[in-house]
């Protein structure tokens, strides 16, 4: 099964499913990384239902969620309307969004599922007007395997010392990279097995 086949089958208990997985903390420790201004424009790449898109409307952004998945767009839809949120189905690493279009580009629990994360991490900053921020929240490297292949990861997340070389690679500047002090927690199928994972916060200014 494809990574965008498994959240088509889970969206509508994603909401649920993730608060199993992590806090909004996250959320917070994200929005608070980039001081985010009322009125910008803000892509949410890796939208799922919105998690990231709920605390930058709050903020009185214009969000961009971007997702593979039809089915967490639609949950995305049917909770904020088209007011404030485009949705766009779409792979992380071919944004259809033009160069210096967005404010702010943010991605939550989505690079260790993309194929590419460099290349993920470059569209991201491609996007970018001048000056503005990209921030990622996601998995540090962990050897949980079952977990890997029962979530469909792509990638069993990252070392900080690749994700910095990877946003200095996508012209980014005033880079932080930090483990945050929060888990992912899930529990295995395969071997009974309860793991946390540290997170981490990457972020970086065009």
């Amino acid at each position: 099964m494809s990574s965008r086949d498994y959240f088509n089958q889970v969206a509508d208990n994603w909401d649920e499913m993730r608060q199993g997985f992590f806090s909004d903390r996250i959320r917070e420790a994200a929005l608070e990384a980039t001081d985010v201004k009322p009125n910008s424009i803000a892509a949410d790449i890796g939208a799922g239902t919105g998690y990231l898109t709920t605390g930058l409307l709050q903020k009185n952004c214009r969000v961009i969620a971007v997702d593979q998945s039809a089915a967490m767009l639609e949950k995305i839809k049917s909770k904020f309307g088209v007011r404030n949120v485009s949705c766009l189905q779409a792979d992380g690493n071919t944004l259809p969004l033009k160069n210096q279009s967005v404010d702010y580009s943010f991605a939550n629990m989505f690079l260790h599922h993309a194929e590419d994360p460099a290349g993920v991490i470059n569209e991201m900053s491609r996007i970018l007007l001048p000056g503005g921020r990209l921030v990622i929240t996601d998995l540090c490297l962990h050897t949980h395997t079952n977990m890997q292949k029962e979530h469909h990861d792509r990638w069993p997340g990252f070392e900080l010392k690749d994700v910095k070389g990877w946003f200095e690679q996508a012209g980014l500047q005033n880079i932080r990279v930090e483990t945050l002090n929060q888990k992912c927690t899930a529990s295995s199928c395969t071997c009974q097995e309860q793991i946390a994972i540290d997170i981490f916060l990457a972020s970086g200014e065009k």
